[in-house]
């Protein structure tokens, strides 16, 4: 006769997964082989995740990290992240066909930062040195139109030409509270210094870090499913160990939890990052599912129901298919 399983109370939060971004940019990955064939050349990964990668992969997807990499007669998409102004006009150059994947609400960031240097303002961009998001948003001026700051001491130590010619913009998958410390401490600063017309931390991101706080003093242990090199992924894990959960951990399936080292837990959160497919979440609820008696319960936050158009040469394609 087999043993009763452990009881176990599975918290899944929502929203979670893919962001309406995230989707667009897969959605072109797969417009751009339909209509041309693969291969298709993909600079960097198109979203932070392997899965999705190694998905698209199968398909025909070739992922560079330079354009110098993409041979001249084979079609090339910019990833989520965007990308300095410099590649497209490279790509322009060579005559090559390219098609931009970049999320609007990126995109919003580069035109605000585009606005405030036409309008004679120093830029300061609040985000993680080296994340393609930053390099991308850099790229849109001319070297040394826009400051990294990273942390609140990074504001300390500003000199800025003119206090009154400041303006900030931010990377879109930061931490809100994070964020929030930087701001706070830049407007105390420099009162002149113009904000965003609004938020650049992106909708999903919020949204996904508001339901990680709601259910983090709940659990035993917190699961957000990413990658390493997933910005907002990454967010998630920090968001939940601040909020109070007692253990927060990264994993890009169920076939990277460690089950023997659980021990006698009583109630699990699960999330996913936003570049996270869907059917990784349902796997890790299936592995639990497997080793506890699960009783699953449904978090919700807010409801999502943002959509992005795709860029007209793949939208022209659909409507005709």
């Amino acid at each position: 006769m087999s043993a009763t399983r452990q009881p176990l109370t599975v918290l899944l939060a929502a929203p979670r997964g893919f962001c309406a971004g995230v989707d667009r940019a897969i959605q072109i990955v797969e417009g751009a082989l339909d209509k041309f064939g693969a291969p298709v050349y993909v600079r960097h990964e198109i979203v932070h995740n392997r899965h999705v990668v190694e998905r698209l992969e199968g398909m025909g997807a070739i992922f560079v990290e330079e354009l110098d990499q993409c041979p001249d007669d084979r079609p090339v998409v910019f990833s989520a992240h965007g990308v300095p102004k410099s590649v497209p006009a490279e790509a322009a150059r060579r005559d090559m066909i390219y098609v931009d994947a970049t999320c609007p609400l990126v995109s919003k960031v580069h035109v605000e930062a585009q606005r405030h240097f036409n309008n004679g303002h120093d830029i300061l961009l609040i985000g993680h040195v080296g994340h393609p998001e930053v390099i991308g948003t850099m790229g849109q001026l001319p070297d040394g139109a826009i400051t990294l700051v990273e942390t609140v001491e990074d504001v300390d130590r500003l000199e800025p030409r003119d206090p009154a010619k400041l303006a900030f913009v931010t990377q879109t998958t930061l931490s809100v509270d994070d964020t929030s410390a930087i701001v706070d401490r830049l407007q105390a600063r420099f009162p002149a210094i113009a904000a965003p017309h609004k938020e650049d931390i992106c909708y999903a991101t919020t949204n996904r870090q508001s339901a990680v706080k709601e259910m983090a003093d709940r659990c035993d242990k917190v699961f957000v499913i990413g990658a390493p090199n997933s910005s907002n992924s990454v967010r998630l894990v920090e968001v939940a160990e601040r909020a109070g959960v007692k253990s927060a951990e990264l994993v890009a399936s169920a076939n990277d939890v460690d089950w023997d080292t659980l021990g006698e837990i009583r109630t699990v959160g699960i999330t996913a990052g936003a570049s996270a497919p869907e059917e990784l979440v349902q796997g890790l609820i299936t592995a639990f599912r497997e080793r506890f008696d699960v009783s699953l319960e449904e978090l919700v936050v807010t409801r999502e129901n943002v959509e992005f158009k795709l860029p007209r040469v793949l939208a022209q394609e659909a409507d005709n298919a």
